[in-house]
């Protein structure tokens, strides 16, 4: 028990000292051994498998989605496949490093939520509007980080046009031709078994091509969401503060208080030393007992 206690306290320790790129890692794997556990949890006890994922996954079906809108953001964070988070965590990393070459670790961590927010608005909109999928709405719904890692692999490949990645086989190619070339892709498969995840990708690669393009006319579309999630952060250290201030006016007080009934002591002294102690009324002689006992 204190090994994993350890274990614990080593996890928690590495995810407060890591950067946003490798948090973003964290949270996706831990989401994902959560959900397996949960599973082989149930199938050990040859229970129903209540599964988790209803809770977290985002449906296209909108009244399915009125009741549950927080999916629109956990769903980001949600795999089921291990090849699934194993591409995606990849990607991640892979392109995440590339990213942090010309933008920071906040431009990343907003960049993700807003890509994966657009590949959900646009596979939502897509299920509900096209009539090849609105007959598939109402049982369809989205997991994964695709849309988020795409965001970013589109926002530097149109930032850095001339970077360039040497690949196994293609050999040393622009990245992004390789961005462009994926783009193509998920087009072409927009009608496959996997359509709702090829159209997130189109939304999240739509909204790093804006993300670029706004950067380079010196906007930041990042700034907003960064600055609400510092308010969010803040609200516990506004009280933290807020209690530490109470606490110094209360010292304040008290000091002043000892204070004045110092001066009010040496005054009483100074009058024993003129007048003698028969010169003090009754109340400041009670006054000097009670300071003498202190």
């Amino acid at each position: 028990m204190p090994r994993m206690e350890n274990t614990f306290t080593n996890l928690k320790q590495s995810f407060r000292r890591s950067d946003v790129l490798a948090k973003l890692i964290y949270i996706n794997v831990a989401v994902f051994v959560i959900i397996r556990l949960w599973s082989v949890l149930f199938l050990l006890f040859n229970a129903p498998d209540i599964s988790l994922l209803p809770y977290l996954e985002l449906p296209s079906y909108p009244a399915s989605f009125f009741h549950k809108p927080w999916t629109l953001l956990t769903y980001m964070f949600t795999h089921y496949d291990f090849l699934h988070i194993l591409f995606n965590m990849l990607w991640l990393y892979w392109f995440g490093r590339i990213f942090l070459q010309s933008f920071t670790l906040r431009q990343l961590g907003g960049l993700y939520v807003l890509g994966g927010i657009a590949g959900g608005l646009l596979f939502m909109l897509a299920y509900n509007i096209f009539p090849y999928f609105r007959a598939l709405a109402a049982d369809s719904a989205l997991i994964g980080a695709s849309a988020s890692v795409m965001a970013i692999v589109f926002a530097v490949s149109f930032y850095r046009k001339d970077y360039c990645l040497t690949l196994f086989l293609l050999g040393r190619i622009k990245l992004i031709y390789l961005a462009l070339g994926v783009f193509v892709f998920d087009l072409l498969a927009i009608t496959s078994n996997n359509a709702g995840g090829h159209i997130a990708h189109l939304g999240g690669a739509f909204l790093g091509i804006w993300f670029a393009s706004r950067i380079k006319a010196g906007k930041d579309l990042t700034r907003p969401l960064n600055r609400l999630m510092d308010r969010i952060a803040n609200i516990g250290k506004r009280k933290s503060r807020m209690h530490v201030s109470y606490k110094r006016r209360d010292t304040y007080e008290y000091n002043g208080r000892q204070q004045a009934a110092n001066a009010e002591i040496d005054q009483i002294l100074d009058k024993l030393k003129r007048s003698g102690y028969a010169g003090l009324s009754s109340e400041e002689k009670k006054k000097l007992f009670d300071a003498s006992k202190r």
